[in-house]
Formats: structure tokens, sequence, C-alpha cells
């Protein structure tokens, strides 16, 4: 039994609570956590924690924003009541991962050939003047208006028109101004109202008035400003996100599981093959296919360049041979299904004998229960970092679930006791 600790659950996993407590031997602690009737957040610690070391248990799954509001208050509630130090568990991180496709969809054209040099907007619903496309040929236009300008004449200098303004080239006495066919001889300012073909071409693509936030960010200054002093959490989507925090930040990881798994369900796993459904997965996935050693195979997704506007469609390309191998897709986190759906259909077109999928984080969203049912994927195995009870029932014996609650609990007895994390989280 560990003593002056306080393990304070909140009401997104209490099954895991549950599980972390009887692994300490520590009943949880007493508090009110509802609702009003508002709708606003109640939180009551019933239990003193004053000089305690308080380990706060939270996941970022299915209400996620209400779930990461009853942990900004339940850390408030603990600095009022003097707690020595507060310790934030997260499973699954929220808000650390965000899809890319509304960041593809502001950023730059996709292609060279679109982009277009267009002198900057001065104003809101002011016009742009005509500008130059990438692909103009300006060595070929400069030659024209050098050999338009020989023909008549000595360059002349340039004075203004008396009439508007406009700067207009001087003749040479026999009435000839600037190449008529000239592309720089035009007859309108920088900024010209009068020319509405001009103002329609050269209208700003709508995709850059559209500002996306990056609340991960934002999740984390949160943390802080409540009072967290140390963030524990499992298999982050990307491990450069503890920058984002001022206090320290321990990313544990599934791996030491998801091996033994491998080892213990996958009849003649020396003989399978590791696979990454993306290049972002690699490294986590070739960790375990060299502690294993196992062969790895990585799908590389190519971006196909449509408009600005539009979701931007990805072909999946196999990098290796899975030809009568069995597949292990390895993965951090799996959300409607879509990749690694696609990953199994490819591997099974192929060759694959079959393919099992191992994530950290199955969430599982919107239509993915009948997707992934339907998939060609043999075996899905994840973590229970969010509450499984739904999935479970909707895939049966498709779904395998893993307990990581001993992994959370020596986690929080060794940081209670100042003892080194790095068994836990070593990836190599």
């Amino acid at each position: 039994m560990v003593k002056n600790i306080v393990v304070l659950g909140g009401n997104s996993h209490p099954e895991l609570v549950a599980s972390i407590c009887n692994s300490l031997g520590l009943h949880p602690c007493d508090r009110i956590l509802t609702k009003f009737s508002g709708g606003e957040t109640r939180c009551e610690i019933k239990d003193s924690v004053r000089g305690k070391d308080v380990y706060i248990i939270q996941t970022g799954s299915g209400k996620v924003n209400d779930a990461l509001v009853d942990l900004l208050i339940m850390i408030s509630a603990l600095k009022t009541g003097s707690a020595r130090r507060v310790t934030a568990v997260l499973p699954l991180f929220p808000y650390s991962r965000q899809p890319d496709v509304p960041y593809k969809k502001t950023g730059a054209p996709s292609r060279t050939s679109d982009l277009q040099s267009v002198p900057p907007t001065p104003g809101p619903g002011v016009p742009q003047s005509a500008g130059l496309e990438s692909k103009t040929d300006m060595s070929g236009l400069m030659s024209k208006v050098s050999l338009s300008d020989h023909q008549a004449g000595t360059m002349s200098p340039v004075k203004k028109s008396a009439s508007n303004g406009v700067p207009a080239r001087m003749g040479n006495g026999n009435g000839n101004g600037a190449a008529s066919g000239s592309p720089l001889a035009r007859t309108y300012t920088t900024h010209n109202y009068e020319n509405p073909s001009l103002v329609s071409t050269f209208q700003a693509k709508p995709g850059y008035k559209q500002w996306v936030a990056q609340a991960g960010t934002l999740v984390a200054d949160l943390l802080t400003c409540a009072g967290a002093d140390h963030i524990i959490t499992l298999d982050l989507h990307d491990s450069q996100y503890q920058g984002f925090f001022d206090v320290p930040v321990d990313n544990l990881y599934a791996k030491g599981l998801l091996q033994r798994y491998i080892m213990l369900n996958i009849p003649n796993y020396k003989e399978a093959i590791i696979v990454s459904p993306d290049a972002g997965g690699a490294k986590r996935a070739s960790a375990i296919a060299d502690a294993l050693g196992l062969g790895f195979s990585l799908i590389h997704k190519e971006r196909r360049p449509t408009k600005i506007t539009d979701r931007q469609g990805s072909s999946m390309i196999l990098v290796g041979d899975v030809t009568d191998r069995v597949c292990i897709i390895i993965d951090d986190l799996i959300d409607t299904g879509n990749t690694i759906v696609r990953a199994a259909k490819l591997l099974k077109k192929e060759g694959a004998t079959s393919v099992f999928g191992l994530v950290t984080h199955g969430v599982l969203s919107g239509d993915a229960i009948p997707r992934l049912k339907n998939s060609c994927i043999d075996k899905l195995v994840t973590t229970n970092s969010v509450p499984q009870d739904e999935n479970k029932a909707g895939l049966g014996d498709k779904l395998d679930v893993l307990d990581i609650s001993q992994v959370l609990a020596e986690a929080i007895r060794r940081s209670h006791h100042g003892e080194s994390l790095s068994a836990l989280f070593a990836y190599n």
C-alpha cells in the first residue's frame, strides 16, 4: 500500500480508475463531480488533500470537452485544498491530434502552376491588380518589349498624362508610344477599379481567409494555468507535443504490451512482418520490429493535388514484400478507422495471409465499428486507455482489449517515490 497519496478519478473512465486504485491498494478519493441544472460542473473534494501527492485520472474520450473542463476544475479545487503536488494522468491526451485536412485547406496551393505573382491586397474588398502567372516566360516577354522600344526609337522617359495622371511613354516625335502589343503597356493603375474582368480574375483565394485553431497548445496552457505540476500520458500522437508544456511531462508507451501480445497470441510471429500505415508512425512500428527481430514494411500515402478548397485524395503505395506473410499494423490511434481499413485492404491485395491491427488508443468514433466489421482486418487489438465496452459489444471477438492499469499504476508509484520512469517509457 502506498501512503500519503491520493488518487482522484474523473467521470470519463471509472473502470480504469478502479483498476489503478486496486493495483496501488488504495481507495479512490471521495468527491462529488456532477453538473448543475444549468450544465455547469460541480466539484467538491470530500477527503483531505492537504500536503498530499494527488493524481487525477481523466482520459480524453467520449464527451471530450466536458472531461477537459471537469479536469481543470478538479485541479483548481485541489490547489485550493493545499495539495502538495497535483499530477494529471491522461491516458489519451485531448486535442493532441487534429485532422490535417483543415490545415491543408488553408495552406499554400498544391501545385506551383497555380501560383500567381500578385501585389498584396490593400484592404478588405479592394480588388487586386493584374499579375504575372508563374508559368510566364519572362525572358521572352522582356525581349518583345526591348524589340518594340528599339523599333520605336531610343527608350524615352516616362511622363504623366495630363488627363488622368497615368504614366505614359513619350514618343520619338512620330506619334509612336509604347508598343500596343506589350503586356507592360497598360492603361490602368496598380489598383484599377474600372476593369471588372481583372477584379474577377485576381480575387483572393477563399481558403486563405479561414483560420484554423491549433487547440493543443491552448490545452497545455490551460492545464498549467489551472495548477497542474506534472503530466503523465500514454503514446502521444507526436512526442514533440511535450514541448508545449512548462511542467514535466512523462510520455509512456504501450510498446511492451503490444510486443507481449504479438509473442503470445500470433502463431509463428517470427515469420510475420510489422507494417506502418503511414510515414508518421514509422518510428513507432520499427521500434517494435527491431525489438522482436521482425521485418518492417511501410505504406506511403501519395497525395493527389486537387483544388485548394477541396479535400485532398491520396493513394497508398506499399514499400516492401508481404506475400504469404502475416502482417501486423502498428499505430498509435484509430479514430474513424479509414486509414487502417484501407491499409489492410492493400495488404490483402498484395498477398498477405492475415492482417492484425495493434493500436494504443481505440477511439472508434463515427461509423468506425461497421467499417471495421466489414473490413479485411482479422483481429484488432487496442488498450483500455478509453472505455471499450461499446466497441467490444459491436465488434465481438474481432476486438481484443489490453489492460494498461498496471503500467499507469507503476508510473504513479514511481513518480510518488521519486524513482525513475525510464523502464516504462524506454523506446528501445
